[in-house]
């Protein structure tokens, strides 16, 4: 991901143009200030709140901070107050050397939001240098034939200070042969000539000694004096000439030591000694100069190493000077070349870590790049890492801002190592990288997620309070409190379902008991949802559906519907002795309130009077006769019969069965089967029975024959369609038996048997069934 200050589709990058600074420039004015060198520490430059136009005291709440690049922490700002305050003594020639005006750039950053304000600061010079020579004496070797007009030159005196405190004349103690003319550079340095006025005699006065003064245009003005001494010598009329006047140079900053910088030439008409010619550096321009040159052959070499960003141009003047004291000169001009030497440099002035996840476009990082470099060497490109939801902005100049694209995602990442590389666009490149790590803070914006939609929980009946029956699990992409899960149960939608009586969850971890014994019989099934919710704020939660299903333990014996075992006496079935083999005598009906195979039933017969006459049917409890009946088996018979389940271990019943055998129901008595009792209420019984059947036998036979006329009369009317009889209202000690097809039975029966309490021998009438059946005889009713 690239940022430029041009940015095309495909990449994003920053170019810092020459041009882009100076549009800004035009655009914002920069603040500026202006204060003499030599300024005592403490010193009120200005109020920088008043003149920003803002509040007392926004300044500290903004986080205001002054940034200074490559420069010494030279101002202190009062954020309370506003003041900018003078950290210490600024020095112009230290800050700023030859640079004419000395302008120190700051920058006034403010956040919340960030806002960028540029401050210029201007030192200007003092006069607190006063010029001097290169050298204490200089020597003149001028021949007497000389003629009066004739410049010789003289090397400049040095100040450390600009401007009008530069140096501005140059003057000579008054004598009778010269006088000092101050000319001008074209950089406005000034450098003196010695202008002769009268010609020397040799003979006369061999040697002059001159006092020549400096004096700069400072208040009050300082001065630097030298000697000039003067040897007059014999005739020498050609002064050297150098073929140049100018030599224009160009060399890379990153020459080595005694590299050859250029050549310089000159000539002389005179022979001997006078025709000799030595080089000579003669003027250095206030600046040291890092050259030496050969005085016999005018090789001008490197001496120290040249840094384009401290200085840039060379100005050097070489003097050619004969073995007659004649010169002449010429000026090397040296450009110093920028090649791409200093890396950018990268500053970080704002870090924010963590980040909320749900923070778009919130401001990271503020920082600044600089290169000493120039031209394309210092033009930067500043990139992070594409994959990354960042951006970079350019903010203020050279100030930039690291932004994050969108909202965030802490659950798909937590953090980022974002790498700002700064690239210059030299040759070749050189990159500057700086990796600053960003933690992703998290928001509440994950519900608690369930392992399952819905749960199935198996829980076997007859179970002990408090047992644990299953564990539900919930997951949290968030993390600390947000990811803090609490289980719930939910009130059901069924509000007769007691859940509060059934089941409990722990809170902590989704642990489910059972609060007390579940009975399959009663409550096979049951479902409820659980909630799961956060610790966030807001809380999210989410639910699932738990559903629980009782599984059936063999906890009820089979129980017999028919022949009923709690009456007050036993059920007799009538066997006719002239049934078949496989004959139906009746049919055991029971169920069982378990279910699946603990509900399956199977019937034994387990003891019979006689053994080999009945038979049961396993699987439908239907009593049959096994063979032909005879004369020799007893009339009553008495079978015991199991009821089992399937279940483990198995649960039982028992039935018990009287089976009385008939002739044809021709018989007007049948006795009841004999029932267990005590001999002393046997004997009670007896004599109660004998005394209600005297007492009925009357009663009886006359309400005998009245049932039977209206007998008689029922069966002419209603012959063919009721098939039964209306049976006048009386008391009948005797037993009604219905067994419809809702029991085990695989046909449905309607018996009708009226048994008296008399002695005598017992009639059947026969009668139509009520619902025909064609395997068994008709419905009968027997009469007294």
């Amino acid at each position: 991901m690239e940022t430029a200050l041009s940015k095309t589709p495909q990449q994003r990058q920053v170019v810092f143009l020459t041009m882009l600074l100076l549009l800004w420039e035009a655009d914002s004015e920069a603040i500026r200030y202006s204060m003499p060198e030599e300024t005592e520490s403490g010193y009120l430059v200005a109020n920088l709140a008043k003149d920003l136009g803002l509040r007392v005291g926004e300044l500290a709440t903004r986080g205001a901070r002054i940034h200074h690049r490559g420069n010494k922490e030279l101002l202190q700002l009062d954020a309370e107050t506003g003041n900018l305050l003078l950290r210490g003594k600024p020095d112009r020639e230290v800050l700023c050397g030859v640079t004419d005006p000395c302008v120190l750039h700051f920058q006034l950053i403010l956040e919340n939001p960030v806002q960028f304000f540029q401050t210029d600061l201007q030192i200007t010079d003092i006069n607190d240098h006063a010029p001097e020579f290169p050298h204490r004496e200089m020597l003149l070797k001028i021949p007497e034939n000389v003629q009066p007009g004739t410049v010789f030159p003289l090397k400049a005196a040095q100040d450390s200070d600009i401007g009008s405190n530069a140096v501005q004349n140059y003057t000579v103690n008054p004598n009778l042969h010269f006088h000092v003319v101050t000319q001008s550079r074209a950089d406005g340095s000034k450098y003196p000539e010695l202008v002769l006025d009268r010609a020397l005699d040799r003979e006369e006065q061999p040697e002059l000694t001159l006092t020549l003064t400096a004096v700069d245009g400072g208040s009050p003005p300082r001065s630097g004096i030298t000697t000039v001494r003067i040897e007059v010598v014999d005739i020498n009329d050609n002064a050297p000439q150098f073929v140049q006047s100018l030599y224009e140079v160009q060399v890379p900053e990153n020459s080595p030591l005694n590299a050859l910088i250029v050549t310089v030439s000159a000539r002389d008409l005179d022979v001997g000694p006078y025709g000799n010619i030595a080089y000579s550096l003669f003027q250095g321009g206030g600046v040291s100069q890092p050259f030496v040159i050969d005085e016999v052959t005018g090789e001008i070499r490197l001496s120290k190493q040249l840094d384009f960003e401290t200085v840039r141009y060379y100005n050097v003047e070489i003097a050619a000077t004969d073995g007659g004291g004649l010169s002449g000169k010429c000026t090397v001009s040296v450009q110093v070349l920028d090649v791409n030497d200093n890396a950018p440099e990268l500053t970080i002035s704002t870090l924010t870590s963590p980040i909320p996840e749900n923070s778009p476009e919130a401001v990271v990082v503020v920082f600044s790049v600089f290169d000493l470099d120039s031209g394309d060497n210092g033009r930067m490109v500043c990139s992070i890492q594409n994959e990354f939801p960042f951006l970079l902005k350019s903010a203020f100049e050279n100030y930039y801002t690291l932004v994050t694209e969108g909202a965030l995602d802490r659950e798909s990442s937590a953090e980022y190592n974002i790498t700002i590389t700064v690239t210059d666009m030299g040759t070749p490149r050189l990159t500057t990288q700086h990796t600053i790590t960003v933690q992703v803070s998290d928001v509440n914006d994950n519900a608690p997620a369930f392992t399952q939609t819905s749960y199935t929980l198996f829980v076997q009946e007859n179970n002990s309070p408090a047992l644990h029956i299953g564990t539900i699990s919930a997951t949290d992409s968030d993390s600390g409190s947000n990811a803090q899960i609490t289980y719930s149960l939910l009130p059901p939608y069924d509000p007769q379902l007691a859940l509060s009586s059934l089941v409990s969850i722990n809170a902590n971890n989704g642990q489910l008991f059972a609060l007390r014994a579940l009975d399959y019989e009663a409550l096979q099934a049951f479902e409820f949802h659980v909630g799961a919710t956060d610790q966030g704020s807001p809380a999210l939660s989410s639910q699932a559906l738990v559903r629980v299903l009782v599984l059936d333990a063999n906890d009820n014996a089979p129980f017999v519907l028919y022949p009923l075992q709690n009456a007050s006496a036993p059920c007799t079935e009538l066997l006719p002795r002239a049934a078949e083999p496989g004959y139906l005598v009746t049919k055991v009906v029971a169920v069982d309130r378990d279910s699946g195979q603990n509900a399956w039933l199977s019937f034994q017969l387990l003891k019979a009077t006689e053994p080999g006459l009945f038979s049961v049917w396993a699987h439908n409890g239907e009593v049959r006769t096994s063979r032909l009946l005879s004369e020799r088996d007893a009339p009553k018979h008495r079978l015991l019969l199991l009821v089992k389940d399937n279940g483990d271990p198995p649960r039982s019943a028992s039935v018990t069965l009287h089976v009385l055998l008939v002739d044809g129901f021709s018989q007007p008595y049948l006795p009841l089967p004999e029932v267990a009792r005590d001999p002393a209420q046997d004997e009670d019984l007896l004599t109660l029975y004998l005394v209600i059947a005297l007492a009925s036998v009357s009663s009886l036979f006359l309400l005998s024959v009245l049932l039977f006329v209206g007998v008689r009369l029922c069966r002419r009317a209603r012959a063919a369609s009721l098939g039964g009889c209306s049976v006048p209202e009386g008391h009948f000690p005797g037993h009604l038996v219905d067994v419809s097809g809702a029991g085990t039975l695989s046909r449905s029966y309607q018996y009708e048997v009226c048994l008296t309490g008399d002695s005598g021998t017992t009639d059947f009438k026969f009668l139509k069934p009520i619902i025909p059946n064609s395997l068994v005889p008709d419905t009968y009713m027997l009469n007294s």
